[in-house]
């Protein structure tokens, strides 16, 4: 008798921070991952990370990964990617959108071009894997779309305006696509409202912040393997940490790890 084939998830911002740790933790529940990212071995960035060392530790995990140097602004590349991971691996099953940017300047300070920048990777790299996967999902008869959003959505004084504006607009994004695919794919978001130590948010803060109260990216392991566990009737939800650790779901307070 043939095996059951692994779940396959696709992380975005899978090089460093929250994306790699989910990678890291879906291989530990049996699924292969798709790491997706910018920064790749060729091509670097400034903060520590690429998604070559995030799949090489899913493979450390025992689980297939397939390392990928994606801009979620690129449509044309979310398709490519999305008729390679069918191709080669025949289906996926959780789609996490958590590559984001948050420009720390006020709106009318920065320049338009960093605004755009902002709604295509916030807004539209989200909607071209919900596009490209979603409908594959949709067709197969089931999936798994969760977003990551911020408590920025709803708090406009954060002071990164362009932050607040698309999460706003992802979490609508989540509303909508779950109304759409009812019963098919489950669109889900979870809004992170307590401080999570990334490589990319600490390299946005002055150099004497207090990040004391910090938590672990470990956290949204947690909150994301729950809910991709949840049947398909769980949908269109916005949720945050303290709801699901008041769940039980969520461990207790982690402290922040550096690498």
């Amino acid at each position: 008798m043939a095996s059951k084939p692994n779940p396959v998830a696709l992380v975005t911002g899978a090089s460093r921070g929250i994306g790699r740790r989910l990678c890291i933790d879906l291989a530990g529940e049996g699924y292969d991952v798709v790491c997706a990212a910018r920064t790749t071995r060729e091509v670097g960035s400034r903060l520590p990370g690429t998604v070559d060392e995030t799949a090489a530790a899913v493979e450390a995990a025992g689980q297939r990964a397939m390392p990928v140097g994606l801009d979620v602004q690129d449509e044309g590349a979310v398709g490519a990617l999305a008729e390679r991971v069918y191709r080669e691996w025949g289906r996926c099953d959780l789609v996490v959108n958590n590559a984001a940017i948050a420009p720390p300047r006020p709106a009318l300070e920065d320049t338009v071009k960093r605004w755009r920048l902002a709604v295509e990777v916030n807004v539209n790299g989200p909607f071209y894997t919900s596009y490209h996967f979603g409908r594959r999902m949709r067709d197969a008869g089931e999936g798994r779309i969760i977003n990551v959003s911020s408590l920025v959505a709803v708090r406009p004084d954060f002071g990164r305006p362009s932050y607040t504006a698309t999460k706003r607009a992802l979490e609508g994004l989540t509303e909508a696509l779950a109304y759409e695919l009812r019963g098919k794919v489950a669109v889900n978001c979870i809004r992170i409202e307590i401080p999570i130590w990334t490589e990319g948010f600490d390299a946005t803060l002055p150099k004497d912040y207090d990040t004391s109260a910090f938590e672990d990216p470990i956290v949204m392991s947690d909150a994301t393997l729950w809910m991709a566990k949840q049947g398909l009737a769980y949908t269109g939800n916005i949720v945050e940490i303290h709801e699901l650790r008041a769940q039980g779901v969520v461990r207790p307070f982690t402290r922040a790890s550096r690498g």
